[in-house]
């Protein structure tokens, strides 16, 4: 785990809002549009949410990739992320336990 990518990718509120998408994903998307969500959130779906240019929003998705927070799985032409829960609650562990 580095810390100080965490710290860095979460500094930007765009990429805090993406980690609350795909939290819960039900609350913002329709199930149906991702396939239940059982593989992640469709990039194009959380480009939508963002209201950002596709550029922008796959530099947003490179560095919570980058420092592990999300995870990306390739169906065909199509990328799908879901949450790093366990590293998220390592981080938060380490959090309590740093400062």
């Amino acid at each position: 785990m580095d810390v100080d990518l965490i710290f860095k990718a979460l500094a930007n509120p765009t990429r805090r809002q993406i980690l609350m998408w795909l939290k819960d994903p039900a609350a913002y998307l329709p199930a149906e549009e991702c396939g239940n969500f059982e593989r992640g959130v469709c990039a194009g779906q959380i480009e939508r949410l963002g209201n950002v240019s596709q550029s922008t929003m796959s530099n947003h998705l490179s560095v919570l990739q980058q420092a592990g927070l999300i995870q990306a799985q390739k169906h065909g032409q199509w990328s799908y992320f879901s949450r790093n829960e366990a590293l998220i609650q390592h981080y938060i562990d380490h959090l309590q336990h740093s400062l």
